[in-house]
């Protein structure tokens, strides 16, 4: 995404924030006052004032509610979310990945959408999207890419994945489409922009079968996890929730070959993609 498209959607967000603020100090509520009658924290309605978080849908509706503004904050947050290249359940989440100071991951049966090729991200959507048109896709794709810049930052964020050997097993695309795609997680980890590791599948049952989920901390801000499902996605901030999910990504962590054992696997699935690859 063009630095400039998202410099004037976060001023979007900013003014938001301003209205926001400028509403509520208008019905004489206080951040914590308002915040009680939505079911958030005044400290969240402080952070959504400085556009450092945005608010779930049904929050901008209840807003809207309290604040008798008809349905103006639902379709500022419709706006917004619509001139997402993302799906809406995912938008918010890409905003707090640029966000954060540290992000763990897992995947059971993908790599990562920050560390995808292209040619990798294309066979996932065109198995994905059979009859979507040729531009959505290229529009797909470059969404993605531009997610992946995060990592080439001098301050990009502390990155740390934990991938189940499915998915460095299971091809996506032709197979040297995945030996590329296995040669990029090397060369990410070799540029210390990932620390890598892989759950082989000797290992059996782990804590989080099936379950992909993405842990992200702030340096301003609580922590937060997303989940994700068939065509939606669950970003929670509960801190009691957020602790059980760490606890489950500590217990993915034993399960795990250590770094360099990870790597030797990755090189060694890389090879077996590129002799598939050699006529017989």
């Amino acid at each position: 995404m063009a630095k400039g498209a998202h410099g004037s959607r976060q001023a979007a967000w900013e003014f938001f924030g301003a209205e926001l603020k400028r509403r509520r100090e208008e019905a004489a509520f206080t951040q914590v006052e308002l915040g009680a009658r939505v079911f958030v924290s005044g400290g969240y309605i402080g952070q959504f004032e400085q556009a450092i978080r945005k608010p779930q849908l049904d929050v901008a509706q209840r807003i809207d509610e309290v604040l008798r503004t008809d349905g103006l904050f639902e379709r500022m947050w419709r706006k917004l979310i619509k001139d997402q290249p993302f799906e809406a359940y995912f938008a918010h989440v890409a905003e707090l990945e640029r966000l954060a100071t540290k992000i763990c991951e897992f995947e059971p049966m993908l790599v990562p959408g920050l560390l995808q090729t292209p040619e990798y991200t294309r066979a996932l959507y065109e198995v994905s999207h059979p009859f979507a048109a040729p531009e959505y896709i290229d529009e797909q794709i470059q969404a993605r890419m531009d997610r992946a810049h995060i990592l080439k930052d001098a301050a990009r964020p502390e990155y740390w994945v934990i991938m189940h050997e499915a998915a460095l097993r299971v091809p996506v695309g032709d197979p040297l489409t995945m030996a590329a795609q296995l040669d990029r997680l090397l060369q990410m980890v070799s540029e210390h922009k990932v620390l890598l590791q892989v759950i082989p599948f000797v290992a059996g049952a782990h804590a989080r079968m099936g379950k992909m989920m993405r842990l992200m901390e702030f340096e301003d801000a609580p922590p937060a996890v997303y989940t994700e499902g068939v065509h939606w996605g669950n970003l929670l901030d509960d801190p009691a929730v957020v602790k059980r999910v760490h606890g489950s990504y500590d217990l993915l962590r034993a399960a795990a070959l250590p770094p360099e054992a990870s790597l030797k696997l990755i090189k060694s699935a890389a090879e077996d993609h590129r002799r598939c690859a050699k006529p017989t």
